[in-house]
């Protein structure tokens, strides 16, 4: 059965782009009709992406103001309008707050919520000049119930919910919902290194690494991108008209931080 097509002529800007739940939200709004542009650090995978589905790529470093900027006005000089905004971009580090480096705090929220704030600040006036428009943060179910070793993590995702909430309150009666999304682990590529890190830590396989994380989660698996990215797609679109301000929660149930990194 063919998708519907929710987003047909709406234009739909994605950082974070080339790959894990970046990926999977560019599939699902292109197979909902949406004009795609893809924004990342990693040039050659976003170039052949963008060819595959017949979008815009653009390189783009979340932490300089200026490529931000430069990336934004690219996309409204090609398509005239953004319609949809899906900040994805993020990395992960293990650290906690006794023994945390600053460089390495520094660049956790540089990117996660640095990241997140600049492609917003830079969207924002045309979503506002044209009295629509719909953004979605990729935070964590970490900014709630973080664990140990997650600390610069956690703590950026947490800023990305309270920037979600504040500017939702700012401009929703300028026609503009903002919303965030908190997944819990996700088989991407990131959560897969992040296994196998936390596998060294315990001194077992990522087999068992992975069985004991799992053992804390409601639906047993960790979801797959696709899921998280219907769940994007979602706040997104009309379906959602009357949310905003939201923090959806995707995590299978876990009970324990989605970074858990102790047994």
């Amino acid at each position: 059965m063919a998708a519907e097509q929710r987003f047909a002529g709406r234009v739909a800007l994605v950082a974070g782009a080339a790959s894990g739940i970046g990926a999977a939200v560019v599939r699902r709004l292109h197979a909902e009709g949406a004009r795609l542009v893809l924004a990342d650090l990693q040039a050659a995978p976003l170039a052949a992406f963008a060819a595959e589905i017949g979008g815009l790529a653009l390189a783009c470093d979340v932490t300089d103001d200026d490529a931000v900027r430069a990336a934004v006005g690219a996309a409204l000089a090609a398509h005239g309008r953004i319609d949809v905004l899906v900040n994805a971009a993020g990395i992960v580090a293990v650290d906690d707050a006794a023994t945390i480096d600053d460089a390495q705090w520094q660049r956790v929220q540089e990117v996660n919520l640095g990241g997140t704030m600049r492609l917003m600040r830079a969207v924002l006036p045309a979503m506002l000049a044209r009295g629509a428009g719909s953004i979605v943060n990729i935070a964590s179910v970490a900014a709630f119930n973080a664990s140990a070793g997650a600390a610069s993590y956690a703590a950026s995702k947490a800023g990305v919910v309270a920037l979600t909430r504040t500017a939702a309150n700012a401009y929703g009666a300028q026609g503009v919902r903002v919303n965030a999304l908190a997944p819990g682990w996700v088989d991407t590529p990131m959560s897969r290194r992040e296994m196998s890190e936390l596998a060294a830590e315990l001194g077992v396989d990522e087999a068992e690494a992975r069985r004991r994380t799992l053992a804390r989660v409601a639906l047993g698996r960790m979801a797959r991108a696709e899921e998280i990215a219907a769940a994007c797609v979602f706040l997104a679109g009309d379906d959602a008209s009357f949310v905003t301000g939201a923090v959806l929660v995707a995590d299978g149930g876990s009970r324990v931080g989605a970074a858990a990194r102790a047994v």
